[in-house]
């Protein structure tokens, strides 16, 4: 058991689904995997970002999730979602699903909220989706160490790029700013030779290991 299973819920605990909702599930399911070696531009990803009631994975809880499609490498404001898990979490969740697909997926911190997100669908929803998760927070200084080199917050980033949002600390709100960093990331990626999905990830789990070098 590692330390994200430790943070999920055990199974048999979800509520019972109505038919409306499985339905909507096995379409999700029956989706097929993405290409993750199809080049940035002619690919499309998903930008996500929780709202939670505070930062401790412990004992705080997701109160809204916003997600930004890019798509052959733009984004606009129509093609967004954003769902607070008040009031009906598991259609609010089921609709995320519908709007992602099978991935891959985007993150400012996977550390916060890849748990989040996977706590929420585990409990309401009993699926764990096997997307390919990208973190920005590891993913930019690898790709602009010019700018900043180390773990940063996304106000840094934001500050870095001279990036706007129309509302902080918002599910969506700082999604859209995340969207803005991840063009600029693919852009400098593809200069560096990280042209699709799958070499970004290696290009964060290289940068990981480095971390962690005494």
């Amino acid at each position: 058991m590692n330390w994200l299973t430790r943070l999920l819920p055990t199974r048999g605990d979800t509520p019972a689904l109505d038919d409306e909702l499985r339905t909507r599930l096995q379409a999700w399911q029956a989706l097929a995997e993405p290409d993750l070696g199809r080049p940035h531009f002619e690919a499309a990803y998903t930008v996500l970002n929780t709202e939670a009631t505070g930062l401790d994975l412990d004992k705080d809880t997701m109160l809204a999730v916003g997600a930004i499609r890019v798509d052959g490498g733009r984004f606009s404001p129509a093609d967004g979602y954003y769902a607070p898990l008040s009031g009906q979490p598991a259609a609010a969740l089921a609709g995320l699903l519908h709007f992602v697909g099978k991935g891959p997926v985007v993150v400012f911190n996977t550390g916060f909220n890849r748990v989040m997100l996977e706590r929420a669908l585990a409990t309401h929803l009993d699926v764990a989706p096997t997307w390919q998760w990208l973190d920005l927070r590891v993913l930019l200084p690898a790709l602009f160490p010019e700018r900043i080199d180390r773990p940063a917050r996304l106000a840094d980033w934001m500050r870095a790029f001279s990036i706007e949002t129309f509302q902080r600390h918002h599910a969506l709100g700082d999604c859209w700013a995340i969207a803005q960093l991840f063009l600029a990331a693919q852009s400098r990626a593809m200069a560096q030779g990280a042209a699709h999905a799958r070499a970004l990830g290696d290009l964060e789990r290289a940068r990981r290991q480095l971390w962690r070098q005494p």
